[in-house]
C-alpha cells in the first residue's frame, strides 16, 4: 500500500448544474436519436446502415411518426453518440443505448461525442473550399473558450473578430503569404487560399458565413443558443468546454479503498496509479476472492464497452498468472477480447513484452489501436491521444487511416473525430477528419 497523494478533481464553474441535470438535458437533446436507435436495433434484417436505405427510412418515419428529415438527423446523431453500432449492414444497440436510462455518465459521454462531431452533424455551406472549412473547425475551440470565459451572451461581431484572428494565425503558421500587386495565384488549393487573402471584404464575408455555420452546428447539438446578434453556451455546452479546458480524467481512488470494490470500480481506482502500486492493489483485491470468481469478474468487465477497463482487466489477469490461462485461452474466439488475450498468452508463454505484438495480425493490431485510442479519448488527455499515433504499426498516417476505416471497430468515427480535434497539425487533422466523415457516411 502507499500513501500516494492525488490531485483533487477540479470543481466545475459556479452555477454548473448537477450531473443528473446535465444528463437530463443531454437525454432531451438526443431524444429522437434514442428512439431511432431503439427502432433500428429492434428491426431485423439489413437496411439500417448509413446512409439510411430508402425503405428503412420510410419504415422508421411511419413507425416513429417523424418526418424523413427528422429520421435522418436522428440516425446521424445516434451513430455519432454511440447509441448504435454497425456490423456489416445490420445495426445493433450500442453500449450507451443499453445504459441510457440508468447511467448518467454514459449519457454525458454520448453527448460529448456528438458535441465533438458537430461539423459532421451540420453540413458545411456549399461551394466553400475544404481548406477554409477545416480552418474554421480548427478555430472554433477559441470561440468556445471565449463563450465559456464570458459566462453569458457574446455578440456575433466579437466572435467573428476572434474567428478571423485565429484563422489568420493558422494561415500565418502555414506561411500562406497574401499575394502582392502584380502576382498571380498559382493553380490548386494554395492558390485558392492566397486568392482569399487578396480581398479583405471577401475574407470577412467568408468568415461570417463560416461562423454562422459553426454557431448553427453547435446549436444543433445543444451546445449553445442563438439570440438576436449573440450566442450563449447552454449549461451542457459550458460544462463540456470546461471539461475540455481542464482535461478531466478519471479520478484515482485511494489505493486503500479498492479491496472491497467491484472489479470495475477497483480497476478505475487503479487507473492513475503507476504499475507497481497498481499491481499491489490487484494482488490485494485478488487475495480477498477465490481465483475462479475473480477471473470471471475481470473477464466480465473486459467484455464491457469501456475500452480502458478492458485493458486494465487484462493487466490484473497478468497478476493472476497460470490459474487464469484456461479462461483467457477460451476468449480467443471473442473478437473484442482476442487481441488482448493473444498478448496475455504470448507474455505468459515467455515472450518478451516488447515482442508480444508480433503475435497479432495486422487487422488485430489495428483493432487494438482503435480500442486503445477509444480508451484514451474517453479517459485520457489530449496529448496522449496525439502521441498514440506513434504506436500504430502502419508507419504512415494515410496507411493507418485506410486500415482503420476497414477494420470495423464500432468506435472508429468517435476516435477519429477526437484525434482530429486534438492534433496540432492542421493538414493531418484535416485528413483524419475526412476519414471520420467517410466512415460516418459509408464512403470509400
Amino acid at each position: 500500500m502507499t500513501n500516494r497523494r492525488t490531485r483533487p478533481a477540479p470543481r466545475p464553474p459556479e452555477g454548473t448544474p448537477p450531473r443528473a441535470e446535465l444528463a437530463r438535458q443531454a437525454r432531451a437533446v438526443l431524444a429522437d436519436a434514442v428512439r431511432i436507435a431503439h427502432w433500428a436495433a429492434g428491426t431485423p434484417g439489413p437496411g439500417t446502415a448509413t446512409p439510411l436505405a430508402a425503405h428503412a427510412l420510410e419504415r422508421a418515419a411511419t413507425a416513429l411518426e417523424l418526418s424523413p428529415a427528422q429520421v435522418r438527423a436522428g440516425w446521424d446523431r445516434a451513430r455519432l453518440a454511440g447509441l448504435v453500432e454497425l456490423h456489416g449492414d445490420t445495426a445493433r444497440p450500442g453500449w450507451r443505448l443499453r445504459a441510457w436510462d440508468r447511467d448518467d455518465s454514459a449519457v454525458l459521454r454520448g453527448w460529448v461525442a456528438l458535441f465533438d462531431a458537430w461539423s459532421l452533424v451540420h453540413a458545411a455551406p456549399a461551394g466553400i473550399e475544404a481548406g477554409a472549412v477545416a480552418e474554421a473547425v480548427e478555430a472554433v475551440p477559441q470561440v468556445l473558450s471565449l463563450l465559456q470565459l464570458s459566462a453569458g451572451p457574446v455578440t456575433v461581431p466579437a466572435l467573428l473578430d476572434l474567428l478571423a484572428q485565429r484563422v489568420a494565425e493558422l494561415q500565418e503558421e502555414r506561411c500562406e503569404v497574401p499575394l502582392g500587386p502584380g502576382r498571380t495565384a498559382p493553380a490548386g488549393p494554395a492558390g485558392t487560399a492566397a486568392d482569399r487573402a487578396t480581398g479583405p471584404a471577401r475574407i470577412t464575408d467568408l468568415n461570417a458565413l463560416l461562423l454562422d455555420w459553426a454557431l448553427e452546428g453547435l446549436a444543433a447539438v445543444g451546445a449553445l443558443t442563438l439570440g438576436q446578434g449573440h450566442a450563449t453556451l447552454t449549461p451542457l455546452g459550458n460544462w463540456a468546454v470546461w471539461v475540455k479546458l481542464e482535461q478531466i480524467c478519471v479520478a484515482a481512488q485511494s489505493p486503500a479503498g479498492n479491496i472491497e470494490q467491484s472489479a470495475a470500480d477497483m480497476l478505475l481506482g487503479c487507473a492513475r496509479l503507476t504499475p507497481g502500486p497498481a499491481r499491489d492493489e490487484y494482488r490485494a483485491w485478488l487475495a480477498a476472492r477465490t481465483v475462479g470468481s475473480a477471473v470471471a469478474e475481470l473477464l466480465a468487465v473486459a467484455r464491457g464497452e469501456d475500452a480502458l477497463l478492458r485493458g486494465l482487466a487484462f493487466e490484473a489477469l497478468r497478476v493472476v498468472g497460470a490459474p487464469a490461462e484456461p479462461e483467457v485461452r477460451a476468449v480467443l474466439a471473442e473478437p473484442s477480447l482476442r487481441p488482448y488475450a493473444l498478448l496475455w498468452l504470448a507474455e505468459y508463454e515467455g515472450n518478451d513484452p516488447d515482442d508480444a505484438q508480433d503475435v497479432l495480425s495486422r487487422e488485430e493490431s489495428t483493432w487494438l489501436w482503435v480500442d486503445t485510442a477509444a480508451a484514451v479519448a474517453d479517459h485520457g488527455e489530449t496529448g496522449l491521444l496525439v502521441r498514440h499515433l506513434d504506436s500504430a504499426v502502419q508507419g504512415t498516417v494515410p496507411a493507418l487511416l485506410d486500415e482503420v476505416r476497414a477494420v470495423g471497430h464500432p468506435r472508429t468515427v468517435q476516435v477519429l473525430v477526437a484525434l482530429a480535434a486534438a492534433h496540432p497539425d492542421p493538414a493531418l487533422a484535416k485528413a483524419v477528419r475526412r476519414a471520420a466523415f467517410q466512415v460516418h457516411t459509408g464512403g470509400a
